[in-house]
């Protein structure tokens, strides 16, 4: 895991700006809590990332289990926290304000732990199928995962709505699958 820049920084800032746009007022306070925490932890981090990410390797082998509820919130650079927080900025805001507050906040909470369950889930699956323990090793963290299961959430409770990937009008019912495919292209690992 690469160490990252810590303090004020483009992406940093360009968040904040899009933040103040939108207004700290019209920013439900589950969204808003969400998002002052992961910038918190990205400014002032509990631990290098190293000591955090989530592996199979470090939670199950070594029984670090804290790595469940560190991984999601921290994030690997200011561009990977900005996108991260944007997409949880407009999908706290639709989600909260049709869920309530308290449901939404156990909702972050749960995903925010079962994610990291189904990626080491799906690690050792592929430790298993493709006969390769390296990935065992591989080592991940940020809050994409909970935005992923964010967004199948949202399409849900918003069925026919068509969304923009890189552009192209996609149905929201596929889109989510379409972005995730988009991130690993653009940004594998």
């Amino acid at each position: 895991m690469q160490r990252r820049q810590r303090g004020v920084s483009a992406g940093l800032l360009l968040l904040l700006y899009q933040i103040s746009q939108v207004g700290l007022q019209n920013i439900p306070s589950v969204t808003l809590g969400v998002l002052v925490l992961n910038i918190f932890l990205f400014l002032n981090p509990l631990r290098p990332l190293s000591e955090v990410c989530l592996s199979v390797n470090e939670a199950v082998h070594r029984k670090d289990w804290q790595r469940l509820l560190l991984a999601p919130f921290h994030h690997a650079d200011d561009w990977h926290l900005y996108y991260n927080m944007i997409s949880m900025l407009w999908k706290g805001i639709m989600l909260e304000r049709k869920l309530k507050s308290k449901w939404f906040a156990y909702i972050i909470a749960v995903f925010s732990v079962l994610i990291g369950v189904v990626y080491m889930v799906l690690e050792l699956l592929l430790v298993i199928v493709l006969d390769d323990p390296s990935y065992e090793m591989n080592c991940g963290v940020g809050f994409s995962g909970v935005l992923f299961a964010l967004k199948v959430l949202n399409n849900h409770y918003n069925p026919g709505r068509v969304s923009s990937v890189l552009g192209l009008p996609i149905s929201s019912k596929y889109a989510c699958w379409v972005e995730l495919l988009a991130i690993h292209f653009i940004s594998p690992g």
